[in-house]
């Protein structure tokens, strides 16, 4: 089982007018966001997951993100990282040419306090470690280990239900940036 660690760090009365209950739903809402995408990574690059259920589990991934957030792709066999918008990179990632491909997460955790922005809305980073396998029936295995940046927004927003305007803090993820590559 992958163990998960997230909170949003300092986010209190002293800084952004949310009382600790909130706080508290704060961080288990970014807690399930974070299993989540985990969770649907490892569906979608799984070569047995069908096609039709593979799109199914990208559009809830989708979801997950704010618009034009994009995703870092590296390898041991090359220097640059490459950057793919949310879609793409979950349909490169089913299309790998592996016969197998595993994918896990641990060690997240955030590295960065969350910052109020001019909008009102908070920004912080998530740090997580991608564990990733891939391999061929010919005897073809890679493996690597990425240390992933994850932007994360929260955001006060409105509903209307029954006629009554409630307000509730959202959780987004934004741009995942590779910061290292190692065997």
């Amino acid at each position: 089982m992958l163990a998960f660690f997230v909170g949003i760090a300092t986010i209190g009365n002293s800084q952004t007018n949310v009382d600790p209950a909130r706080k508290q739903a704060i961080d288990s809402l970014a807690l399930e966001k974070v299993k989540d995408l985990s969770k649907y990574i490892s569906i979608i690059g799984n070569k047995e997951t069908q096609f039709s259920e593979a799109n199914r589990v990208m559009d809830r991934a989708e979801e997950l993100f704010a618009p034009g957030s994009e995703m870092g792709v590296s390898s041991l066999n090359r220097e640059e990282i490459t950057y793919y918008k949310v879609r793409e990179y979950f349909e490169r990632l089913s299309a790998l040419n592996y016969d197998k491909v595993t994918i896990k997460w641990y060690d997240i955790h955030y590295v960065s306090d969350l910052e109020k922005q001019p909008d009102g809305t908070y920004v912080g980073v998530i740090t997580v470690y991608q564990r990733f396998e891939g391999s061929s029936n010919d005897g073809l295995t890679y493996k690597d280990t990425t240390k992933k940046d994850i932007t994360i927004y929260v955001k006060k927003k409105e509903t209307q239900i029954a006629g009554r305007i409630i307000e509730f803090w959202d959780v987004m993820l934004g741009d995942i940036r590779v910061t290292e590559t190692t065997a």
